[in-house]
């Protein structure tokens, strides 16, 4: 693992044409995603100075079908963004998707970002990510910020053809029409799992964007029209995306206040300050806890379940497992008490509550069951244990 800022880079996500994406842990332990610009791209002075000015922007757009920018870094020697990290597979991935759920969700998404006044620019199968069966974009604004000649030089991609507006592919001014255009031939893909402009080489498919109609052959009745209109080649006769959110019954979300995006980005918690910022130390340090309470407790049951099977047959046994078991705990409380964890009487307590359980078990259970019925019973949570630890 790497750090980069505040941010502790875990795995590698994917890259793309502007720079590579990682799965990272924030200051509060949060999973995010965070994109590091490829050096090219950093090096583009006037592209980097664009994206600046539209992420304050680009930080209003909220809702659940957008994964929101909560934090970028510029000025640095790897410039990056920060984004909600989805857990999911993107749509170009996902086989017969429920259409109307994703219509309607694509079209929230798209409300969204053009109420803050964003372009996304490069909507496309790739950047939709199927959550649960439900649609989040990504991406959004940033290929519309870094469009500069010299980027697009250095090859990074800007688009798809196909999904790309013919505006776009034409080099003329483009604005949120152009979004409109690439949702119809995203839901056209979705639909048909095809492109509704075909395959073949870019030129080729973007010539067909811009001289012919789309083919829609295999697209529900019911969504059709809609998409027939989207993909109009004349801006000004496609539907906005408020419009598109009537026709489906979506929920239109308004945009928040200009002044919201200053505010700093956090997970509210009502048992702490919500001025407190855990580090990443405090979030090991819960972690460690969370983990040790747990081995406590499962290892109690155990020890317990095998000292009840023991006491009577063997009674020596059951005594050296309990004092075993006993003696461990209380030396990782006498350690605690000299440690300067925050969770450190947390920790007491948890391995005094299991020390008195384990022997409150025992003889519980040893006068409950026969020694035959609780040997099987740890002889069962012995395998369920070890097939437990292989598949973690």
């Amino acid at each position: 693992m790497s750090e980069l800022g505040p941010y502790r880079l875990l795995s590698k996500l994917g890259s793309g044409g502007f720079g590579e994406v990682h799965l990272a842990l924030d200051a509060d332990g949060r999973t995010v995603a965070v994109k590091i610009l490829h050096p090219h791209v950093a090096a583009d002075s006037t592209a980097l100075a664009r994206l600046e000015r539209e992420v304050e922007t680009m930080r209003r757009v909220r809702g659940p079908r957008v994964a929101e920018v909560l934090d970028a870094s510029l000025d640095v020697a790897r410039p990056y963004l920060v984004t909600r990290y989805v857990q999911g597979r993107p749509l170009s991935e996902v086989a017969a998707p429920d259409l109307r759920r994703l219509a309607v969700g694509l079209a929230e998404a798209l409300a969204a970002m053009h109420a803050a006044g964003v372009v996304h620019r490069d909507l496309k199968p790739a950047n939709v990510m199927m959550a649960e069966g439900e649609p989040v974009v990504i991406d959004f604004g940033i290929a519309c910020a870094l469009d500069s000649l010299s980027v697009t030089a250095s090859g990074a991609v800007i688009g798809t053809p196909g999904y790309l507006a013919p505006e776009v592919l034409e080099g003329v001014a483009s604005g949120m029409a152009a979004d409109v255009f690439s949702f119809g031939a995203t839901l056209a893909y979705a639909a048909t799992g095809r492109g509704p402009y075909g395959k073949g080489p870019a030129s080729a498919v973007a010539y067909r964007v811009v001289h012919h109609e789309p083919d829609l052959t295999g697209v529900p009745s019911w969504l059709e029209p809609l998409l027939r209109d989207c993909l109009r080649t004349d801006p000004a006769a496609r539907p906005t995306a408020e419009q598109i959110c009537a026709r489906l019954g979506a929920v239109v979300v308004p945009a928040p206040p200009a002044e919201v995006h200053h505010m700093p980005t956090q997970e509210w918690r009502p048992d702490r300050p919500s001025s407190h910022r855990e580090s990443v130390e405090e979030s090991r340090a819960r972690h460690r806890q969370k983990v040790r309470r747990w081995w406590v407790i499962g290892s109690g049951l155990f020890v317990g379940l095998l000292a009840a099977a023991a006491r009577f047959p063997m009674p020596e046994a059951a005594l050296l497992l309990l004092s075993s078991y006993v003696l461990v705990v209380l030396i990782d409380s006498g350690a605690a008490l000299f440690s300067r964890s925050p969770f450190r009487r947390s920790r007491i307590i948890t391995n005094l509550a299991g020390a008195g359980g384990v022997v409150a078990l025992a003889f519980g259970l040893s006068a409950a069951f026969s020694p035959l019925v609780l040997a099987l019973f740890a002889g069962t949570a012995l395998v369920v244990a070890v097939v437990f630890l292989l598949n973690a």
